[in-house]
């Protein structure tokens, strides 16, 4: 039997100020977004090119409020891979996107890590080759 994971949820504030985030800042496309009432909706966003989504999911209770922007506890909580980290990089510098540090070389690849608007941490890679 094979298994894939279908979304990871990331608890957010409003549902459009995070589409418009993660659209506009990060280029993720909006996948899904289908209302199921009671102010409640299914919002898909992630990478072109696919492999990945996110399930935007509004903070509901006050428990969950607490833990937008520190799902991890401040450990770099998702990684986005890509084919030319220039580029992404200074797109995102261009959009004010937090950078937490200045880019680094690692055996793995080319890394930054960046805070996203809740300030969730993320690490946008471009691996080495071999």
């Amino acid at each position: 039997m094979a298994h894939t994971i279908g979304h990871v949820t990331l608890v957010v504030r409003e549902y459009d100020e995070a589409i418009a985030y993660f659209t506009d800042a990060l280029d993720f496309e909006l996948i899904e977004d289908t209302p199921l009432g009671d102010g409640k909706r299914w919002v898909l966003v992630g990478p072109a090119g696919g492999g990945f989504t996110l399930l935007l999911a509004r903070a509901a209770t006050p428990r969950q409020e607490a833990r937008v922007g520190d799902q991890t506890g401040g450990r770099v909580f998702l990684f986005v891979y890509t084919d030319d980290f220039r580029r992404d990089y200074e797109r995102m510098k261009s959009r004010g996107v937090k950078l937490v540090e200045e880019p680094r070389e690692e055996p793995y690849g080319t890394v930054v890590v960046f805070e996203d608007l809740y300030g969730n941490r993320w690490d946008l890679i471009e691996p080495r080759d071999g």
